[in-house]
């Protein structure tokens, strides 16, 4: 035994750093560089998709989790839930309880069939009870749109190898695309990349508009799928340019409805005051126009300066009608339309005002000589304006609760009106469609004739690609 010590320690000696040279080789061959040999003979074609935003594996954006995955419901275009993972489902204990009953032989990618206590979704509020054949939710109340909020696509937290000898975070979903690698650069996503059938779908990520488009014009992405503004690279001739346009979001200038100032009339003026596009792409309301609750005709506020003068007049303003317009970069062109336009309002009023029979307190015309004062914001606050010019989102369910009922902190617009609290209570607890259909039309009627908005049109997101 001591003869064969002496003979390795003499051999660990002479060879051994060649020995700890070839191991540490070896492990570098093996966890990068046949992995990036390996990366390159997938002959699957690669397309560099760049997108705005901080994310993590749990904040993915929407479309890249419909693309990994799906949820109980499914979305059609007339914006209504139908089953998609659940083969249906039934509501119980007068709309406080859901039971989705989930199809069979449906796989996770991962090649695990799913199970209903495989199905989990991060509510706050609901109960969650899962039985061999089915989930059942339990709500603490009556809420009609629960099956549209089920679309959410599910996810399974797994591991995957990494550099060979180590593990990683990922997510597993139901579909034939799967995350095949990803980066991170501190704490959020850097690149994403998404496998298809027949291509791999490089997703990279940057905070800013202007960082996304410095990335297209250096070339590290080709494709920016939806974009606000594409500066001049619509103009570059190897870019194809594709406008699309939006009928789930909208323009539109919201009044702060707590400054006294910000009376129906003046509100309904305001309205009148300003031209409406003539493209098709009007907003008529928050309710997007495909949604199964649109409301076709309802009341429409073409600019019509006498209409609005006429408005001054019912109620005349009390103090001078000095006005805060904030809105962002994006919007800036559209702002300064609306600060003219409300200019040529106001020089109409006034003198209107000093003709008119119908005004007996002449001394109140020159309130009506209208000044805009306009602040671009990068991030404007919505906790401190008077009117704020912002593009807005519309819910896949018609549902509008969070945004005009005067309970909600989220009625960033302080609108108060109880006929319209009480269609949105109504509404968001009636099961049955059609009456619910009812019920939201009647809502659109009443918040178009007392505005706590002037809805603009609907916006276009450009969609650009190298040729």
């Amino acid at each position: 035994m001591r003869r064969l010590y002496w003979y390795l320690t003499a051999y660990a000696k002479k060879h051994g750093p060649i020995l700890i040279t070839s191991l540490v080789g070896a492990i570098i061959i093996f966890s990068l560089f046949i992995p990036f040999l390996v990366d390159r003979l997938n002959f699957k074609k690669k397309e560099y998709i760049g997108m705005i935003g901080s994310f993590t594996l749990n904040t993915l954006p929407q479309t890249i989790k419909n693309q990994l995955s799906v949820g109980l419901t499914q979305i059609t275009e007339t914006k209504e839930a139908k089953p998609y993972l659940a083969q249906r489902w039934v509501v119980e204990d007068d709309g406080k309880q859901y039971r989705f009953v989930l199809k069979k032989d449906v796989v996770w990618q991962d090649g695990k069939e799913v199970e209903p206590a495989d199905i989990k979704y991060q509510f706050v509020d609901v109960e969650t009870v899962a039985t061999p054949n089915d989930l059942v939710f339990k709500l603490p109340d009556a809420f009609s749109p629960f099956p549209s909020v089920l679309s959410e696509p599910v996810f399974r937290q797994g591991t995957e190898k990494y550099l060979w000898f180590f593990s990683r975070q990922t997510l597993i979903g139901i579909g034939p695309n799967r995350i095949a690698d990803y980066t991170k650069k501190g704490n959020r996503l850097s690149e994403l990349v998404v496998e298809t059938p027949d291509k791999k779908l490089v997703y990279r990520f940057y905070l800013t508009e202007t960082d996304l488009i410095n990335a297209f014009k250096k070339g590290e992405i080709d494709i920016i799928p939806d974009i606000a503004d594409p500066a001049d690279l619509k103009d570059w001739k190897n870019v194809e340019s594709t406008p699309i346009l939006h009928t789930d979001r909208y323009l539109a200038v919201f009044f702060n409805n707590a400054d006294p100032l910000m009376t129906k009339s003046v509100r309904q003026a305001l309205s009148y005051g300003l031209e409406s596009p003539r493209d098709g792409t009007q907003a008529r309301g928050p309710i997007d126009p495909t949604s199964w609750a649109y409301l076709e005709g309802g009341k429409n506020y073409e600019k019509d300066l006498n209409r609005a003068t006429e408005r001054f007049f019912d109620d005349m303003p009390r103090q001078p009608l000095e006005l805060y317009l904030t809105t962002t970069q994006t919007f800036e062109k559209d702002a300064e339309s609306i600060v003219q336009q409300w200019t040529e309002l106001g020089k109409k009023a006034v003198a209107d005002c000093q003709k008119s029979s119908a005004v007996k307190e002449k001394e109140l015309c020159g309130f009506l000589e209208i000044k805009v004062n306009l602040k671009v914001s990068s991030f404007p606050d919505t906790n401190d304006f008077q009117l704020l010019l912002i593009g807005q989102e519309s819910p896949v369910d018609p549902d509008q609760y969070f945004l005009w009922h005067s309970g909600q902190s989220t009625n960033f617009t302080n609108y108060k009106n109880t006929r319209i609290d009480s269609l949105l209570e109504k509404a968001r607890t009636t099961l049955d469609q059609e009456e619910r259909k009812a019920l939201y039309q009647e809502f659109q009627q009443f918040l178009l004739e007392d505005p706590p908005a002037i809805f603009l049109r609907h916006l276009y997101g450009y969609e650009l690609k190298r040729k």
